[in-house]
């Protein structure tokens, strides 16, 4: 488990300087760990070496973890594809849903978060490039949702999510994330919480840190092969 606390290291040290290099504060970059698929006491070693922001995918998986790591202070994130069946108890255990892309699990969300809970943080997920494989929405459609959710009583929108279609080369994927980052900063001013870009994994968060993310998403980069 030592090796976790190491990779963590080299993780934060190098977001550090892609900070560094292209001009943004220190600490503007929060590392999600995601912990899809990973034992419980990778988790665990994470949480001993310093993270408190963890990545789930699948519900029963995570419900299952949230159960045996009653952590303080962690915050859990889910970050997989919503179905209106489990938004119910995905509104309870979750601190934040980064993947939003309809108003119907929007609702559901809002009216299922617990009432002693605070408001639920959210994304909106983009599709950047319209993939069928994907989930989210196209980016012309980001504002009028955002509205839609902005009204929902029982969450916070906090900003845009993507997963862009895999392209080689920094400055390619500078230009994808670029169109998240360009809508994200005119979306800003607009919405008194919106202080998230969640965009960024291991095999591009420097050029996602450059177009102004500000949560990346590392899995297998921290944690080893998936079990």
């Amino acid at each position: 488990m030592c090796r976790i606390a190491d990779k963590i290291r080299h993780i934060l040290d190098r977001i550090h300087e892609i900070e560094h290099a292209y001009g943004r504060e220190d600490g503007a970059v929060t590392l999600l760990a995601v912990s899809k698929k990973q034992p419980a006491e990778r988790v665990r070693a994470a949480y001993d070496a310093g993270l408190r922001d963890f990545g789930e995918n699948y519900l029963q998986e995570a419900e299952e973890k949230i159960t045996v790591l009653p952590l303080p202070g962690v915050r859990w994130h889910f970050i997989g594809p919503l179905q209106s069946n489990k938004t119910r108890r995905i509104a309870a255990l979750f601190d934040w849903v980064h993947s939003i892309d309809r108003l119907k699990v929007a609702t559901r969300l809002s009216e299922q978060r617990p009432a002693e809970l605070p408001p639920l943080n959210v994304c909106i997920q983009i599709n950047l490039a319209n993939e069928a494989t994907k989930s989210g929405v196209d980016l012309a459609s980001a504002i009028a949702l955002a509205e839609q959710i902005d009204a929902l009583p029982r969450l916070q929108l906090r900003g845009l999510m993507t997963i862009p279609a895999p392209v080689q080369g920094l400055e390619q994927q500078r230009k994808q994330f670029r169109q998240l980052g360009d809508l994200f900063s005119t979306m800003r001013p607009r919405f008194r919480h919106f202080d998230t870009l969640s965009m960024g994994m291991s095999d591009d968060f420097e050029a996602a840190i450059a177009e102004g993310s500000t949560l990346v998403r590392i899995g297998t980069a921290l944690f080893g092969p998936r079990d």
